[in-house]
């Protein structure tokens, strides 16, 4: 069998010093925010290019964070894509903002910059670019729209840790940076967790506020705040974990590369696009597909998990339906939808088992 991803063979491969950093934990008692989430904080900001980072419970949380502080308020309009997971447009709306959508470069499955202008009005308050599957979003022209417009850019980057455009690290490239370190991420807590990176000190200050309870200090309450602090234990599985990123990273793209010479020419696939301007790192190895229902059983047949990543974009998604738009408003978005499909993809991947895969997909028995 070969799985979509493999949790336990990472957990395997850097098990001693996991241990030993929970371990530190109970003997610490700092089992909310404290030094270890500080020092995580530190560390992943620096790693991110940027001056600060706060660590909370979730990469929702960061969003939702990251909009509050940027001044996004009841009754604005952010611009970001409908092929995402949907907590990108679930932040906005817990604000009672609303979401704006733009549809995707159908080479990258990120927002077209190209766009994005038509859809700002005079109630436009911030972009949400999503580095989608860990692919860079195209952030110079996106930035210098935000520039024309007055507006703000908040980087959905939980996918993407470790991604590069231009030579410079993702979530610092606009006003803040949110990540999610779910455990399947490429940078994955052992539980929930999330971070906002940002250059601005205003934002950093309201938003350390806000994740706990809006306190400046202890019991004195200037904002009404939430409970998004980070555990204490995650802070210190993360900063063991963070040592393994750019390994860990390279090691995708190897795997990447692996599939994209053995696919190529297939005519039943397209791999994804590689960045022309920077790192992809390949949170998922997404294909496109005519017939992904043939597909996903042949692999199946032979024990090889797929996923698929998204298979409804959040306009067409019941719970979102009050935004008001319909099935063909967003033809590239919704073409991905239902031609995308997800290969095994882990840094501990072997790559005679994308050979495998490869091997699966060009098969002669292929059943259609």
């Amino acid at each position: 069998m070969i799985p979509l991803v493999d949790l336990r063979a990472q957990y395997l491969d850097i098990k001693s010093d996991i241990d030993a950093a929970i371990a530190r934990v109970f003997e610490s008692g700092q089992f909310v925010l404290g030094d270890e989430v500080a020092g995580f904080e530190r560390e992943f900001a620096a790693y991110s290019g940027a001056s600060e980072g706060i660590a909370v419970n979730t990469g929702t949380s960061a969003l939702h964070l990251a909009l509050l502080a940027a001044g996004v308020r009841a009754g604005d309009e952010v611009i970001t894509t409908p092929f995402t997971f949907v907590a990108t447009v679930a932040a906005i709306g817990y604000i009672g903002a609303k979401a704006v959508f733009v549809d995707i470069d159908p080479r990258t499955f990120t927002i077209d910059p190209a766009q994005i202008e038509q859809a700002i009005t005079s109630r436009t308050k911030a972009i949400v670019p999503v580095h989608l599957y860990g692919q860079p979003a195209d952030m110079d022209p996106i930035l210098a729209i935000a520039r024309r417009h007055g507006l703000v850019v908040i980087e959905d980057a939980c996918q993407a840790h470790g991604a590069i455009y231009k030579n410079r690290p993702v979530g610092a490239l606009g006003h803040a940076g949110c990540f999610s370190f779910y455990p399947g991420k490429n940078l994955g807590a052992y539980g929930e967790g999330g971070m906002v990176t940002t250059n601005d000190a205003g934002m950093q200050k309201t938003m350390r506020m806000l994740r706990d309870w809006g306190q400046e200090k202890k019991y004195y309450h200037v904002l009404k705040g939430f409970n998004y602090r980070m555990e204490g234990f995650q802070g210190a599985i993360l900063r063991v974990k963070l040592r393994h990123l750019a390994a860990w990273s390279e090691a995708r793209r190897e795997r990447a590369a692996a599939y994209d010479r053995l696919l190529a020419g297939n005519e039943l696939v397209q791999a994804p696009a590689a960045p022309a301007n920077g790192k992809h790192v390949y949170h998922i190895y997404a294909v496109r597909t005519d017939d992904r229902a043939g597909l996903m059983r042949t692999l199946q047949a032979n024990g090889i998990g797929t996923g698929i990543h998204y298979p409804i974009p959040v306009h067409l998604q019941e719970a979102h339906a009050d935004l008001g738009y319909k099935k063909g408003d967003f033809p590239e978005s919704e073409r991905a939808a239902d031609q995308v499909l997800s290969l095994p993809m882990f840094p501990e991947l072997a790559i005679t088992d994308v050979e495998v895969v490869a091997a699966a997909i060009t098969q002669e028995t292929y059943v259609g």
